[in-house]
């Protein structure tokens, strides 16, 4: 049977004359792979307060609200504006829950700390750690979090974003530097020297296997 799958430059014509069909398909193709980067993005003050299906939900409604801008992006597959939404939501609803009372005290983990939505080492800990240990290991999973938490705040912040993006996200390394504006090489270079740093920090806590990284 033949692949009857659209390729990004097909969607990203139908996109460009405001096809909110193909918006539709868009969405649904990659809600499991949104839903991973809400989960992991989310802050944690957040968690419990805010569903991640509620924030696919209200990233939906700006993407249909902002379609007709698509063409006035410069990104090079639908994908990454339609991450590029998410991420506007995600820190609208940190702006909205939080308030702007807290915003000076949250500027160094805050989604908009950064140009990019910089990745929280406490998230990246916990899903490390979650990935690596068993039930049986509960006990000691707080003070592993704590461990890689604090190991993972010594990384270069880009780094940092850099291994979040490639890792947990999944993008290729031409799309990690397109949302990180940086160059592919710098990109491949970053991303060699962040995963050689978390082996080193997943080496050091007791009872974690580095190659598990």
């Amino acid at each position: 049977m033949a692949d009857t799958r659209e390729t990004d430059q097909q969607l990203d014509e139908r996109l460009r004359k405001g096809d909110e069909q193909a918006l539709a398909g868009l969405f649904s193709e990659q809600r499991e792979r949104l839903w991973r980067i809400v989960n992991f993005r989310l802050d944690d003050r957040l968690r419990g307060r805010i569903d991640p299906d509620d924030v696919l939900q209200e990233a939906y409604l700006a993407a249909v609200q902002r379609l007709a801008h698509y063409s006035d992006g410069t990104y090079t597959v639908p994908f990454l504006w339609l991450r590029a939404i998410l991420k506007q939501t995600l820190i609208d609803l940190h702006r909205r829950h939080v308030g702007a009372q807290r915003r000076a005290v949250d500027r160094d983990v805050a989604l908009d700390a950064t140009p990019y939505a910089q990745a929280s080492a406490t998230s990246m800990a916990i899903t490390l750690i979650g990935n690596l240990t068993s039930p049986s290991q509960a006990a000691a999973r707080a003070e592993m979090v704590s461990t890689v938490e604090k190991a993972m705040t010594t990384m270069d912040a880009i780094d940092r974003e850099v291994l979040a993006l490639r890792h947990f996200e999944e993008l290729s390394n031409s799309e990690v530097a397109e949302v990180l504006g940086i160059e592919q090489k710098a990109a491949s270079i970053r991303y060699v020297r962040a995963v050689r740093r978390l082996k080193e920090i997943l080496a050091a806590v007791s009872g974690l296997d580095s190659s598990g990284g």
